[in-house]
């Protein structure tokens, strides 16, 4: 179950085509992130959650992303192969982790696109008078079903199928497509910035208003909670980094700028649309055509309105790009079924993954009700972003692999690789003994190999320095996700749930905090790789704990229904890997 993916030597070999610039995966990362969210969240947030102070929200929220994102840009460096959070978990954490985490997000994947289509037609049936949906339920009929939608809804269906036909014509005609629509959108941003700017007026954050922060910090914070979901789309970047053309380079960049202009972009589009109107005046539905409308700019509105759809064609467009690529990267380890590892000769993209997954989201459009769908969504999003930012600790402080055949103790040179025998035991045995002499080596020389102690903490932690390298970091790891789960279980459910009296609410917080700090410490007590030419994070193994903590307490946040959805679908998941993948792995 725990078995780690091996890595070829050269991983830039692939049957993708490498045709995408750093340019393109920034747009096709801002398409993903700026969606419907920028034209509906903003809006809903600032009148119902947060006040004026949605600003300081999404701040946060950018801040928290941005922790998730560097993990994810390090990775895509060091690995530049499709999968992202399921093949980061794989090199470092283990097999079952690795599935469990892509089929997780294969689920979201499917509804996050299924619902941006059933938005997409609304908003566009909303344009025409809600023609369509009349026409739909005259000629169509309707159905009350729960968790099925009233009436069938053939226009995002459609979407959806035409969004499919583009994205199997190959990594280019989409990305190309994601150039038109991105530029729209963000044409009009930029007209709703300006022209926002303009029409501004600061006493709609004065106190007779209701104040810039009305809800006080519990509304901040829950604020943030909800814009964190603004930014879920920047793992685009980290599943098609095997069809770019530098890797190394262009993820860890396109990563930065697209994070840094869509929160930027949320950030600004929230102080316009607070400043325009007061907050508490704001329509949740379609915050910034009314704002503009209530101001007698009505023809703004229709422009909006353009923007949005190409906003959410460009969602639509990066979620089926992704979905097809992370089942490839599980079919070609043999985890899932081979037929989705086939990739089409001429246009090089897994054809099979985009029309099976493209005509089960159409179908998802065609019939469920997605507002029962999509508050399932965040839950695999944060559990990705939990493992990536534990498979970061664990691989800073793993040894690096030797090409050249390094001179070991004994005199003889290293075996290469291909010299090794296939069985798991048999690798694990020799480089235990190989590592068992070069810790040897090491006590007389001062040069450390990563995951050993370093020299500082020699004489307090004897009793560590027994153990081969990287072992006491990974059971660190472990206490830390322990003690950080039981942490933020305590301030999410202490008082609530718990009922607890204050002593024992303190007493089981600093405990807890304890142990996470203690864990800390064990790991950064130990040596670090250093000197990688890709990109890597400041501050580990501070920066990804952080990550972790602030996933966790987000995941404890949602709501029970959620848990149980995640419940059953992971059901599901053991059945197929305990049915199917684990007989067929390729390792």
């Amino acid at each position: 179950l725990n078995r780690v993916k091996t890595l070829e030597d050269d991983m830039m070999e692939t049957s993708f085509n490498r045709c995408l610039s750093t340019i393109d995966l920034t747009l096709l990362g801002i398409g993903g992130m700026v969606g419907s969210g920028l034209y509906v969240l903003t809006g809903t947030v600032a009148k119902e959650i947060a006040g004026p102070a949605v600003i300081v929200s999404f701040i946060i929220a950018g801040f928290a992303s941005l922790l998730a994102a560097l993990c994810y840009a390090e990775f895509g460096a060091r690995v530049p192969k499709t999968g992202s959070a399921y093949m980061f978990t794989y090199v470092s954490v283990g097999e079952i982790w690795a599935f469990l985490i892509g089929w997780n997000v294969l689920l979201e994947y499917m509804i996050g696109g299924a619902a941006v289509a059933r938005a997409w037609s609304g908003y566009l049936d909303s344009i025409f008078n809600h023609k369509i949906k009349n026409f739909t339920e005259t000629h169509v009929g309707t159905w009350q079903v729960p968790f099925l939608a009233h009436y069938p809804d053939f226009l995002a269906a459609a979407i959806l199928l035409v969004a499919t036909a583009f994205i199997s014509f190959g990594a280019k005609v989409s990305s190309w497509l994601n150039h038109v629509f991105s530029a729209i959108s963000m044409g009009v941003i930029l007209f709703i910035l300006i022209m926002g700017f303009i029409l501004a007026q600061p006493k709609n954050w004065s106190a007779q208003e209701g104040g810039f922060a009305p809800y006080g910090l519990s509304g901040i914070m829950a604020g943030t909670a909800t814009c964190f979901y603004a930014f879920v789309g920047f793992d685009v970047i980290a599943a098609s980094s095997e069809e770019a053309r530098n890797p190394q380079r262009a993820v860890p960049r396109a990563i930065a700028f697209s994070l840094g202009l869509a929160t930027g972009a949320y950030i600004l589009v929230s102080v316009v649309l607070t400043l325009m109107v007061p907050w508490h005046t704001l329509d949740p539905d379609s915050a910034l055509a009314d704002a503009f409308y209530r101001r007698g700019y009505a023809w703004a509105g229709f422009l909006v309105a353009a923007g949005s759809i190409c906003a959410m064609n460009t969602v639509l467009l990066s979620n089926l790009f992704s979905l097809p690529r992370i089942v490839y990267a599980m079919a070609e380890d043999g985890l899932f079924f081979q037929v989705f590892s086939r990739v089409h000769p001429r246009t090089q993209v897994p054809v099979v993954g985009i029309v099976v997954f493209g005509l089960l989201m159409a179908l998802l459009a065609l019939i469920f009700d997605l507002e029962a769908l999509v508050q399932f969504l965040s839950i695999g999003t944060l559990l990705a972003y939990t493992f990536v930012a534990a498979s970061i600790i664990v691989l800073r402080f793993q040894q690096q692999k030797v090409d050249a055949p390094a001179p070991v103790a004994s005199g003889r040179p290293s075996p290469q690789p291909q010299e090794v025998p296939s069985t798991g035991e048999l690798k694990e045995y020799e480089s235990f003994s190989d590592k068992l002499q070069l810790v040897d080596r090491d006590k007389s020389k001062e040069h450390r190999e990563p995951g050993q102690l370093k020299a500082a903490f020699e004489p307090y932690l004897e009793f560590l320095s027994d153990f081969y390298p990287g072992e006491v970091v990974t059971v660190a790891v472990v206490t830390l996700m322990v003690s950080a789960i039981c942490l933020c279980s305590i301030l999410v459910f202490g008082n609530t749930h718990l009922h607890l009296p204050t002593w024992s609410y303190s007493l089981l917080l600093v405990l807890f905090s304890l142990g996470f700090l203690l864990s800390l410490l064990l790991i950064w007590a130990h040596e670090q790789q250093r000197g990688t030419q890709t990109f890597q994070i400041p501050l580990v193994p501070l920066s990804p704990a952080l990550s972790i903590v602030l996933n966790i307490y987000l995941m404890l946040k949602l709501s029970y229904m959620t848990w149980l959805r995640f419940a059953v679908w992971l059901l599901l998941g053991l059945l197929v890997y305990f049915g199917y993948g684990i007989w067929h792995s390729k390792e």
